[in-house]
This record gives structure tokens, sequence and C-alpha cells, in this order.
């Protein structure tokens, strides 16, 4: 016979229980259980989520307006005839056929190739190189920074590309400078030999912005890595292959992806050193510049539609190769490769 009182046995209850001492504090007597705390969601009243979209409006109205539009608006422009004057005319991939055929479309992709992969990385050597010397303790320190990075505020700016120009022209002051030292007299500008190393120095020349990237990655690198190098009688250069490279190697990583990026946009300084023209005997001629010819000077929007999303793909897959081989030489902080 069941005893009196006893509770029959059945699930335990749905609802979480917290299980609290007695009323002694020392857990004898009866156990009380009370509720556990349910975790809320959290829950946005109307009047926060239209506030949420009003502050993010504007970078939302001007991300359609100005980005997202024009690239999808450029993208269907790559498949017809539009030249600004009559509506534009679907040609499929007549465009991009045409591209690979045009011998001065081969000549811009090819100048644009020799000033990325050997401009790039001389513009990185002069910037890491500017990076240690500025690493180092010495007086005025803060005022060598500051002339260094003077350069870069304004090297992309038309003034600039001026005076680049003047200063490489027949009889400017390159010209006086390698008379006096016994070389041939002759301005840069008009020499299709020299037109390409005169623009890689105008990059070099602005290697402030990459060089500060780099000065706050050697900031980083622990000084008891050096200490325990100087312990074991490793030298400077054992010291910067084994210490300072792997633990730059993600800032490395970094300039090299944006340096190499902007310098498939070059423009400016192209356009103004040789008048738009892309000359002498198109040693000038870069991607961008031959693109703003064919879209603003001969108003042919839907082959430069067409040469922008062949620039985008070709960027976006340079980009994809440099982060998949990025896994072999970039290290970064407790990776135990």
């Amino acid at each position: 016979m069941p005893m009196t009182g006893a509770v029959p046995a059945g699930p335990p209850p749905t609802t979480p229980f917290q299980h609290v001492l007695g009323p002694d504090g020392d857990g004898e007597g009866p156990a009380i259980q009370v509720p556990a705390p349910r975790r809320r969601k959290a829950r946005y009243s109307p009047a926060d989520v239209r506030a949420g979209f009003a502050f993010v409006s504007p970078w939302l109205i001007g991300f359609v307006l100005l980005t997202a539009f024009p690239m999808l608006a450029s993208l269907y422009l790559a498949f017809t005839d539009y030249n600004l004057f009559r509506d534009p005319q679907w040609v499929g991939m007549e465009n991009f056929v045409k591209l690979f055929q045009d011998p001065r479309f081969l000549q811009s992709a090819q100048v644009t190739a020799i000033y990325v992969f050997i401009g790039t990385p001389i513009k990185l050597a002069a910037s890491l190189g500017a990076a240690l010397l500025l690493n180092m303790k010495h007086r005025g320190q803060g005022s060598y920074r500051s002339i260094f990075y003077v350069p870069s505020l304004i090297g992309a700016s038309v003034s600039i590309a001026i005076v680049w120009k003047a200063m490489f022209i027949d009889d400017g002051i390159v010209d006086k400078i390698q008379t006096g030292l016994g070389f041939p007299a002759g301005g840069w500008v008009g020499d299709p030999g020299m037109t390409m190393p005169m623009m890689i120095l105008l990059a070099v020349w602005t290697f402030g912005a990459p060089t500060v990237i780099f000065l706050a990655g050697l900031k980083q690198i622990p000084a008891e890595l050096y200490e325990a190098a100087d312990c074991d009688g490793a030298g400077r250069l054992r010291k910067f292959w084994n210490i300072t490279v792997p633990m730059l190697s993600p800032v490395v990583f970094f300039n090299l992806l944006m340096e190499t990026i902007n310098a498939f946009q070059v423009f400016s300084s192209a356009f103004i050193i040789s008048g738009g023209t892309g000359g002498p005997a198109g040693s000038t001629l870069f991607y961008t510049l031959y693109l703003y010819i064919r879209g603003f000077q001969d108003f042919r929007m839907g082959y430069a539609s067409a040469m922008a999303w062949v620039l985008v793909v070709v960027v976006g897959l340079l980009t994809a190769v440099l982060f998949r081989t990025s896994r072999s030489w970039v290290h970064y902080t407790g990776d135990e490769k």
C-alpha cells in the first residue's frame, strides 16, 4: 500500500530550476528550488530600428547612388555599343573580343604590367629601408618622419606631376645635372626608353604612406627577440632575415596588396606627363589612361566599360593569388606554421 504523501514518479519538470541551500545555510533542512533566470533575447523597438537606419542611411544612399548603381550600369554598357549621343545598342561579347584585337589595348596592358611588377617592389623596398632608418633612435626623429611623409601628401596631385615633368624635359634640371656629369643631353620625357624609369621614380618618391605602416609594424616587434639574438651572437643581417622579416610579414603583405592595387590605377601623373596622349610612342599609355581616351575622347563608352571590367577581373584574380600564396610566407603571432 503506497505511503501517504509520497511523490509519484514522473518526468522531471520542464521549467529549469536552481537548487538553493536550506534555510540554515549549511545545506540541511528542506531544499528550496526557485526558477533559474532565463536569458532574454535582445529585442529592439521599431523606434530603435528606425533610428539605426536613419544613422546609416547617408552611407547607404551614397553606396547605392555612387557605387552600386554606376557599377551595374557599367556592367550593362560593357555589352553595348554606346557613344553618349544615342541609345545603347546590345552587341554581346563584341567589345571584349575587340579588346584583345586592339594593339593599343595590348600595349597599355604591357606598360601597366611593367609599372606594377617592377615599380611596386622597388617602392616597397625603399619604404622598408626608410622605415628601418627612422626606427633607429636619434635626435629629431619626429621631424625626420614628417619630412619623409610629406611627398605622400602631395605626390599624386596634378601640381607635382607638372613639376616632375618640368624637371625631366629637355634643358630641365635633370638634363643639366646629367650633362654636368658627362652624360648625353636630352630630356627623359621625350625618350620612350626613359619615361618608364621616370614614372617609377615618381612612384618611389611618394613612399611615405607605406613607410609609416612599416614603421608601425617595426614598433610591434618585441625587443626581447633581438636581445636573445644578441646573446646568441647573431649579426644584423641574420636578425633582419630571421626576426624582422617573419614578424613584419603581415605588414609586408598588406603594403604589397594595397600598392599593387594602387599601381593598376595610376592615371593623373601619366596624363599630365604625356599630355593625355600616352606618348612618346605609347611609353606612358597606362591602362587607365587608354580607358579614358576610349571613353571620353573617342566617346566609346561601351568599349571603355568593357576595359574597366577586365581591369576589375584582373585585379581580383591577382588579389586572390596573393591571398593564396600568403599562407606560405605570412606569419601571424601565435601561428604554428
